[in-house]
């Protein structure tokens, strides 16, 4: 049931169609009479600056549902806010589609991503090479040297720089000198002359 309207001031109720109400800013209601005997922009009751509104049934739904009963109003505001409910979860899954599909679209170029590096990677040498074997005409420092390199780096050693013992063995050693013993100069030959004196204006 709607709560009854009545003046705030005298508390008369609606008697008949033509007797209006007002609804003051301030949350009063007043009759007409009333609201005559007040100042202008003065609520009658509270005594505080206010502006007026009067009561039919063309206020906006705003104002009326203040007069409305709390079961009706129950009703009413639960079926406008299925109503609200029902367009936000539509609302929200084609917000809700929208992403699904993009997570998606980024999950496939990420696998197609993820199998080009795989192939790069099989493609790609490896970084250590693994060393060939030794073959016959590589050249290895430990290789046997040839019959030919033997003998010619044998001779080669005994020909050109004798043992430490050899050098020993040729050499007279004298641990004492003697100091009767003069030193040795060598002398080289006496120079000849083989130029003849010019005979008959010839050198000869």
């Amino acid at each position: 049931t709607a709560v009854p309207v009545f003046c705030n001031s005298c508390f008369c109720e609606p008697r008949n169609p033509t007797q209006r109400f007002s609804l003051t800013s301030c949350g009063h209601v007043l009759c007409e009479i009333c609201l005559q005997k007040g100042k202008k922009d003065e609520c009658l009751v509270c005594r505080t600056a206010c502006r007026t509104l009067v009561l039919s049934k063309q206020t906006s739904p705003d104002i009326q549902s203040l007069f409305m009963g709390v079961d009706v109003l129950c009703k009413k505001y639960s079926k406008e806010i299925t109503q609200v409910s029902e367009f936000q979860e539509k609302h929200l899954k084609h917000l809700l589609a929208y992403h699904k599909q993009k997570i998606a679209k980024l999950e496939e170029s990420l696998k197609k991503v993820t199998q080009q590096m795989r192939q790069l990677k099989r493609m790609k040498p490896p970084e250590k090479t693994t060393p060939l074997p030794f073959s016959s005409t590589s050249r290895n420092p430990f290789s046997i040297p040839s019959r030919k390199q033997n003998d010619y780096s044998s001779y080669s050693l005994h020909s050109s720089r004798p043992s430490t013992s050899e050098m020993m063995e040729t050499m007279e050693i004298d641990p004492v000198p003697s100091p009767m013993r003069k030193l040795e100069t060598p002398t080289g030959p006496t120079r000849l002359s083989v130029i003849t004196p010019p005979q008959d204006g010839r050198m000869g």
